[in-house]
């Protein structure tokens, strides 16, 4: 999904949470700035959902839970305060059930489309990589069956690469894997007209 700004002046973080309790648009907070979720195409939506329930699945009577895009992350980041809205995460330690957003993700996941692939592989990922619970940061082609992958090791993040149906990626700090072809279930590929999601 692609963000727009909608306001030209800063508010604060206590604000924006309170208005997005009452809004009908999710909107992401940078710092002071609030920028508006754009609605994705149904494949964005249709490979969130699988990586939801396929994690989902396998994480169940686990102490670690996914949670879907309605669920925020907030980054206290040097620059300023953060949050995203990924299309999942999974958490081992939640915040309170009265929050609207996560502050320990160990895993996050974005589906990709070229209108938000600078983003994702620029801002968030050094955003969600600063966070010291993160182990793994997915981020998910919307196009074609590819997922990139960023796990942390003792020397810093590593990038790996998860190409076609058959691959699975292993994510061990949760205790469960996660197979491509779970992500990309009932995907048809080419996508005609596949210019965003």
């Amino acid at each position: 999904m692609t963000a727009q700004l909608i306001r030209d002046f800063l508010i604060s973080p206590e604000d924006y949470l309170e208005g997005e309790l009452q809004a009908a648009t999710k909107h992401e907070y940078l710092s002071g700035v609030v920028y508006a979720m754009a609605g994705g195409r149904n494949v964005h939506s249709q490979i969130g959902g699988n990586t939801f329930l396929s994690l989902g699945t396998r994480l169940r009577g686990k102490k670690c839970q996914p949670f879907n895009s309605d669920t925020k992350v907030r980054l206290r980041l040097p620059a300023g305060l953060r949050f995203y809205y990924p299309d999942v995460q999974v958490v081992c330690e939640p915040n309170g059930p009265t929050d609207t957003y996560q502050d320990r993700p160990v895993v996050v996941v974005e589906v990709i489309s070229e209108s938000t692939r600078r983003t994702d592989e620029g801002e968030k990922l050094q955003g969600y990589c600063s966070l010291p619970s993160l182990e793994n940061y997915l981020l998910v082609e919307s196009e074609r069956a590819l997922v990139i992958g960023y796990r942390r090791t003792p020397d810093g993040f590593v990038r790996e690469v998860f190409s076609g149906l058959d691959a699975v990626i292993a994510l061990p700090t949760i205790g469960c894997e996660l197979p491509l072809a779970d992500v990309y279930e009932r995907v048809t590929f080419p996508l005609p007209d596949a210019a965003e999601s």
